[in-house]
């Protein structure tokens, strides 16, 4: 592995996989004490409307893939807030349309050549400089809002009704976090895919629950893990010539099994 480190994509990648872990351990922290890794699931793979919208219309794959992730997370807020007993099923709508759009617009573009496993299933190593930028500036823009409205979201997370009561602007912070979740979603489609991003959302804030005793050390927990886990998964890819974002995910997996089967034998004990 040190001999890769060498080539510049190999840099940018484990620039890449840092960036996206800090982005992944404040908002798959936010996902999963909210419990809303299913709407985190549908703007994902909404998300893929967006890059056949994208490229049909030839405009930057941004603009196309965020503007549309942010108006699906525009709706599934507006949808969860005011009907939740109908929540799933619209979201589930939203998930099935935006894929089936996306197939849709890319089937229709004249001369289309991208290749779509890259969308689907990440591609880490071929990660340019421009995105590292893009990453920074999102993941410097997450850390200042979740550090402004840091008590606020806390009191939302795990109080709702309570945090109304006390002031808390629960329905403008609510549409902000799935705001900032598809913002995370459309840059991490780049590291591991939309197929692939719930898992890096989910699996190390679920672990570093277990071990924290506050929101804070949970989020620098997952971050933590999440470079752990795609960095060990890179090496691993490196080594045996396998898809890199589908590695990562399957350490990040492994890590979830092994920490299931330690509680469920620490209590037997």
């Amino acid at each position: 592995m040190l001999e890769a480190l060498q080539f510049e994509f190999m840099q940018n990648a484990l620039l890449a996989g840092l960036l996206a872990s800090l982005i992944c351990g404040i908002i798959g922290t936010l996902v999963v004490v909210n419990r809303i890794v299913f709407i985190s699931g549908g703007i994902a793979h909404a998300a893929y409307g967006g890059i056949g919208i994208a490229f049909f219309f030839d405009l930057p794959y941004l603009l196309g893939t965020l503007s549309f992730s942010l108006l699906v997370s525009a709706v599934m807020a507006a949808v969860t807030l005011k009907a939740k007993h109908r929540a799933d099923t619209v979201i589930g709508v939203l998930w099935a349309v935006g894929m089936a759009l996306g197939v849709i617009f890319l089937d229709l573009t004249p001369g289309y050549k991208a290749d779509v496993m890259s969308y689907l299933f990440g591609s880490i190593l071929a990660v340019p400089k421009s995105d590292l930028w893009l990453m920074f500036a999102v993941s410097m823009a997450i850390v200042l809002i979740t550090g402004y409205f840091y008590n606020d979201l806390l009191a939302m997370s795990y109080d709702e009704e309570f945090a109304s009561v006390k002031g808390v602007p629960v329905k403008l912070l609510y549409y902000l976090l799935l705001g900032m979740i598809a913002v995370s979603v459309v840059m991490l489609i780049r590291v591991v895919g939309l197929i692939l991003i719930i898992a890096l959302l989910t699996i190390p804030p679920y672990i570093a629950e277990k071990y924290s005793d506050s929101l804070f050390k949970m989020m620098y927990l997952s971050a933590l893990l999440s470079a752990v886990f795609t960095y060990i998964g890179l090496w691993l890819s490196y080594m045996f010539n396998l898809t890199s974002g589908a590695v990562i995910i399957m350490v990040g997996g492994a890590a979830f099994f092994i920490s299931f089967l330690f509680d469920r034998l620490k209590e037997k004990l």
